[in-house]
């Protein structure tokens, strides 16, 4: 099962940032932005670094996964909070974007296969 969920993690995280470096980012980009600190450069870095760090994240994740091995106490509660994160996440999306944005499926079963394997 946790393989299962570190595939989905590593596969969300690779989709989140190309697809939106690709759709959203560099047509965002083309707009006028708010000026801070003297220009839209300092706003369009920051909106960048955002939306990569997001994956930058679910990578941490993925790894404490495969790590989580030894104390078996320390595996159920490490479990049960990648769990809980992905479960709201889950919920955050399903509920923001209506269901039209798939990524609640993904965070459900990553949620799941992480409850499943404590």
């Amino acid at each position: 099962m946790l393989i299962l969920a570190v595939f989905l993690i590593v596969l969300i995280g690779l989709a989140h940032s190309f697809l939106g470096e690709r759709y959203i980012l560099t047509r965002l980009f083309r707009q006028p932005l708010p000026e801070l600190l003297g220009s839209d450069e300092f706003t369009k870095k920051t909106l960048r670094f955002a939306w990569h760090i997001t994956t930058v994240a679910w990578f941490g994740f993925a790894a404490i996964l495969l790590l989580v091995e030894g104390d078996q106490l320390f595996r159920v509660y490490t479990l049960l909070a990648i769990s809980a994160v992905f479960g709201v996440s889950a919920t955050i999306a399903l509920v923001a974007s209506r269901g039209r944005h798939l990524s609640w499926l993904v965070f459900s079963a990553i949620s799941i296969a992480c409850y499943l394997s404590t």
